[in-house]
């Protein structure tokens, strides 16, 4: 199920894990199958990513199950789980016709993970296995600057958009637009190009289903960054694609320190203001205020 010792490096360089992680993983390789319940966990876990790939929201808690795996594995188990669950995943990106290079460029992004968790920890280990499901079963693809993820419209987003004059109930399928990090700016030129990847993407990859709308939910669409941010800033032009889904009303301070900062946990008295993103996270939160998700769409 697992590429052997020495095919190992060349299947981790494919899906962009950092250079520095690259010999513990083929060492820790040893230390999985030589231990029965790890490697039974793995062909379960496997078993369970796989089946009815490609239907949308059906993954399963992949994040519980890799939390069973033997400390000495630690966060790595789930890499292994991915590896392994490759070939399926690159069968059904044949299967539908997926161009080799957004196929690679979108399982990049477990690399993308991996020096997130870096990043924070200081160590190896995969950060959000959960997140990377949808890369696996086939539901997201990386298309220029942001990822869309193919999902269905929220109950209570769905009356809002048939308001807009949008043929759109409640489960009907949407397009979820992420913003990776570690890709440059968040530019007006490259999102237009990221869209226009999308809709051509999906209208040809994905024909029998219609996606009528874009949504996004995250803490870059919290209309409180215009306060700090130029009106020219990526940011806000970014936020200025997007009609106003709903307003949140609890909280997310963490994230906006997760993203910019890379720890959720820094203290805020201690947050750098080295760029004008910074300064505004850090000095909103010092002076009292709160961010949140912001959610927002527009009509593909």
């Amino acid at each position: 199920m697992l590429p052997d010792a020495d095919e190992l490096p060349e299947v981790l360089l494919d899906l962009a894990v950092p250079h520095e992680d690259i010999n513990e993983l083929v060492g820790l390789r040893r230390t999985l199958t030589a231990d029965y319940g790890a490697v039974r966990l793995l062909e379960e876990c496997v078993e369970e990513l796989v089946r009815d790939i490609g239907e949308i929201g059906a993954g399963p808690r992949l994040g519980e199950r890799v939390a069973e795996a033997p400390a000495a594995l630690g966060r790595s188990f789930a890499l292994y789980v991915f590896v392994a669950a490759l070939p399926y995943t690159r069968a059904y990106h044949r299967e539908r016709g997926i161009p080799a290079d957004v196929s690679r460029r979108t399982l990049a992004d477990f690399g993308r993970n991996m020096a997130a968790h870096r990043r924070r920890y200081g160590s190896t280990g995969v950060k959000a296995a959960q997140w990377l499901v949808h890369h696996f079963r086939g539901e997201l693809y990386q298309l220029g600057r942001l990822q869309f993820e193919r999902a269905r419209v929220q109950e209570r987003t769905a009356p809002l958009l048939a308001t807009a004059g949008l043929d759109v109930a409640p489960g009907a399928r949407c397009l979820n637009l992420h913003v990776p990090d570690f890709l440059g700016p968040l530019s007006p030129g490259a999102c237009d190009r990221s869209v226009k990847l999308a809709r051509d993407f999906f209208a040809r990859h994905f024909p029998e289903e219609r996606y009528e709308a874009a949504l996004c939910h995250s803490w870059l669409l919290d209309p409180q960054l215009r306060r700090y941010l130029p009106g020219e800033s990526n940011i806000v032009r970014f936020q200025e694609r997007f009609r106003v889904a709903r307003e949140e009303t609890e909280p997310a301070d963490t994230e906006p320190v997760r993203f910019v900062f890379g720890d959720p946990d820094l203290p805020v008295e201690n947050l750098p203001r080295r760029t004008s993103v910074e300064r505004a996270v850090g000095d909103h939160l010092r002076a009292g205020g709160h961010w949140y998700i912001g959610h927002g769409w527009f009509p593909l």
